[in-house]
């Protein structure tokens, strides 16, 4: 295994340019996430968690074209961090200095989790989860970032989640001119730049540089809330705080739900970088390198990341190929926070939360929200019961039962489907059970079956069998006792599940209780060393089991 993952030199200009241009692109969302997540001077916290995560996930990531930071659904995780801890009396203000060594031991130990996650080889798993469930996961951090700014957007300080905001903004609605001010030249650049001019300088990096000096000239320091001074010296280390005991409970909690999240919107960003590069990433590598960038973050006091989709798809158009971009992206931040975080001070708080309000937007997954109900109601229900969770509710609790539920719709789906076939071959009609199998066997096979007169019932399996095909298995077992000889037939069974495996002993079961013989032929490979456990007996094959009947009849 290479220690660096699609490391070479052969596109070392493609590399550069193309990490130059996703800094660009990462440093007014970095400053944005951070104000998002943890309030008044947060901001500055966002750039370090750019330059530490986006480096490290680079250095030992499993996506070589994959550039990492804060996104959007790990500043909305954060902010609910804050809120918890807020609820049980720690002071939210972070110039108080007891919140932010909290919330980073929360980033460390979902680093560390997600780490854990790679070492056991979890990434394929969490890939596996369905895009009703990511889709309205998304669609409600798109709705979650667009409400907790309204306040900002409009001169309005707000604080805690989506309810508790809305509740403030309600009853101090006051909103402040010079903000709206701000705001609205945000959204009109950020939405009405030419695309001629967005494919060379992005659209928030344009209001950055256009609004924050226009709003110094236009309103001054009084009337606008600005992210505030920036901590001098830049990255430092933020040591354990004694007082973590008191907390571990939601701190643990805390992190492990920035590690399931920031696992699935890395492994997700992963697909599309590899559909765009023609590459494929290695999803546990990815992990790990994830959970590295994340536990050095948090103790470099860096807002957590995760792979970033608008970064790594702008990264790759402009020529990044390999773990060099990345790199490249988090020391152009770093110089821009050594040599300009001091004048990052001035940006207007309603700039940030108008940039955000067009990231939450496009967070959101229209084309499948707007149409999900044409495809599928279930499909449809199961995505808009997650987006209403995830706003309402709980983020983790949102994707777990969404995926519950998702997956028992697909289980019973695929039931339906065992249990159609299972009638098709195997009709209830006892009279007519054994014309439906005479029907598909070969020529010799069926003449075997004819000379049995009527005494052999061919109980035929296809497919893989779930525990729901029990079912059906369980329904026809009084048939038995029609037949003299019972013949399971799973040939065409290539899984087999504990429950199906359950299923088929009690009906040999059953047949050998009534003085019936009972044969399963045609079980090979997995499935035949599955029945051997469960100490069924198989004969070799379905022709085997057929001669074997027409013997004991006669015998």
């Amino acid at each position: 295994m290479a220690l660096i993952n699609g490391f070479h030199l052969k596109n070392i200009r493609g590399d550069v340019l193309g990490g130059l241009t996703a800094a660009v692109v990462a440093l007014p969302l970095a400053l944005a996430f951070g104000n998002a997540a943890l309030g008044p001077g947060g901001a500055i916290y966002g750039l370090y968690g750019a330059v530490v995560v986006g480096f490290l996930a680079a250095l030992f990531g499993g996506t070589p074209a994959q550039v990492s930071g804060p996104t959007g659904p790990m500043s909305v995780t954060v902010a609910g961090v804050v809120a918890s801890l807020a609820a049980v009396g720690v002071p939210r203000d972070l110039s108080a200095g007891e919140i932010l060594p909290l919330v980073m031991a929360a980033v460390v130990i979902g680093g560390l989790f997600q780490i854990l996650f790679g070492l056991l080889r979890l990434g394929k798993y969490i890939t596996l989860v369905p895009y009703s469930v990511v889709s309205g996961f998304m669609s409600g951090i798109g709705v979650i970032i667009i409400t907790l700014q309204i306040g900002p957007l409009l001169g309005i300080s707000t604080r805690g989640g989506v309810l508790e905001s809305l509740s403030t903004l309600f009853n101090n609605f006051e909103p402040n001119g010079a903000a709206i001010a701000v705001a609205a030249m945000t959204l009109a650049i950020v939405f009405l730049t030419p695309r001629k001019i967005s494919q060379w300088v992005p659209s928030p990096l344009l209001a950055l540089l256009i609004v924050t000096p226009l709003s110094i000239l236009l309103f001054g320091d009084s009337s606008l809330d600005r992210i505030g001074a920036i901590p001098e010296g830049g990255l430092s280390l933020s040591l354990p705080d004694p007082s973590l005991g008191n907390f571990f409970p939601i701190i643990l909690k805390a992190g492990l739900v920035l590690a399931v999240l920031g696992a699935i919107d890395s492994l997700l960003t992963s697909l599309v970088a590899d559909n765009i590069s023609q590459t494929r990433h290695n999803s546990d590598r990815e992990l790990i390198g994830q959970g590295i960038g994340n536990a050095v973050a948090g103790i470099f006091t860096g807002l957590p990341g995760a792979g970033a989709t608008m970064r790594t798809v702008i990264n790759v158009k402009s020529g990044g190929s390999t773990p060099i971009s990345g790199m490249v992206h988090s020391v152009v931040l770093l110089f821009v926070l050594v040599g300009a975080g001091p004048l990052a001070s001035q940006i207007p708080t309603a700039l940030l939360a108008g940039i955000l309000i067009k990231v939450g937007l496009d967070i959101i997954d229209w084309g499948f929200l707007l149409r999900a109900h044409k495809l599928s109601l279930k499909t449809a229900s199961v995505m808009y019961g997650v987006l209403f969770m995830t706003v309402f509710w709980d983020l983790i609790w949102a994707v777990l039962v969404g995926v519950f539920i998702a997956n028992m719709l697909t289980i019973d789906s695929i039931t339906e489907t065992q249990l159609e076939g299972m009638e098709a071959d195997n009709p209830f009609d006892s009279s007519s059970n054994n014309n439906a199998a005479n029907a598909q066997l070969p020529s010799d096979e069926k003449a075997l079956l004819d000379r049995c007169a009527g005494e052999v019932m061919l109980f035929r399996l296809k497919g893989p069998l779930s525990f729901g095909a029990a079912k059906g298995i369980t329904e026809r077992m009084m048939l038995v006792r029609n037949y003299k000889v019972l013949i399971l037939d799973i040939t065409d069974v290539p899984r087999l599940g504990v429950t199906a495996t359950l299923a088929i002993e009690d009906m040999v079961q059953e047949a050998l209780s009534n003085s019936r013989k009972a044969y399963v032929a045609g079980a090979t490979g997995r499935v035949k060393d599955r029945l051997a456990k469960f100490g069924v007996d198989v004969i070799g094959t379905r022709k085997e089991a057929l001669i074997a009947a027409i013997d004991n009849l006669n015998g």
